[in-house]
């Protein structure tokens, strides 16, 4: 099918158009984008050089993609690029950043829905099926897994890790990596309990849900978790944990919100 496009958008000469695109009023397209079979561009919205993204994605008005690192030490000329997949939703004002270095990339996956004026900075990997609330803003080089959900107002520094299926709660700042599974809020951001609900939406119950439990209260007391039987939640968690993390982990406090030591 052909394309729908305004007549006062911008399209450069090279960029790359699926079908079934439908680009909205005063939208600009530079040079070197791709896109994919059947996104939609809302009005004003820009997708600056060196973006390639996959089918299905909805840009609403004034999403920016790709612009410049705010990195001090970027040189403009650097060709490195923001790569996106398949049917991600980007609401009003939402920004992300092309990476740092020579020909490597800021990642996000396929499936996610990132709310109004929420930011993704440069080097960062957004997994699959994640949501950004209001406001949420990722520093540079932090890497959020699948499933996982960042409350309205989410700051997470330079370099942390969300895992998979975390849930953070809203305005919470993180300056230390999240263990999957989990919920962390608080000031300062303190891991308090599994992601209950998360999880039994995604049918991680039963057994499953119960080794998971069992290794929360494990990692509480600072055990291994040797004696666990082997599910592939437990499995992805000791993956997980076995990267060395660039800034430590969040720690824990009960469910009554008293500090652990």
């Amino acid at each position: 099918m052909p394309q729908k496009i305004h007549p006062t958008a911008y399209i450069a000469a090279n960029a790359k158009l699926g079908d079934n695109i439908i680009i909205g009023p005063f939208a600009v397209l530079e040079n070197d984008v791709e896109i994919g079979d059947g996104c939609q561009i809302g009005a004003h919205a820009v997708v600056q050089p060196y973006v390639k993204m996959g089918s299905g994605n909805i840009l609403h008005p004034h999403v920016v993609l790709g612009d410049l690192p705010q990195d001090t030490s970027f040189k403009a000329e650097t060709v490195s690029w923001l790569i996106i997949g398949d049917n991600n939703v980007f609401r009003e004002g939402f920004t992300a950043h092309r990476s740092t270095k020579e020909n490597s990339e800021t990642h996000i996956g396929s499936g996610c829905f990132f709310m109004n004026n929420s930011h993704v900075a440069h080097d960062c990997i957004i997994g699959s099926n994640t949501i950004f609330a209001n406001n949420v803003a990722m520093g540079g080089h932090v890497e959020v897994g699948d499933k996982v959900f960042m409350g309205g107002g989410v700051v997470a520094h330079q370099f942390c890790r969300i895992g998979s299926y975390a849930i953070v709660q809203g305005t919470t700042g993180l300056s230390m990596d999240v263990i999957p599974f989990t919920l962390i809020g608080g000031h300062y951001a303190k891991h308090y309990k599994l992601n209950t609900v998360g999880l039994r939406r995604a049918g991680i119950t039963g057994a499953r849900y119960n080794v998971l439990a069992s290794a929360f209260r494990l990692l509480k007391n600072k055990q291994p978790l040797d004696n666990l039987e082997e599910t592939d939640e437990l499995r992805y968690l000791k993956e997980w944990l076995a990267v060395k993390s660039k800034r430590g982990i969040h720690g824990f406090i009960d469910v009554s919100g008293n500090a652990e030591k």
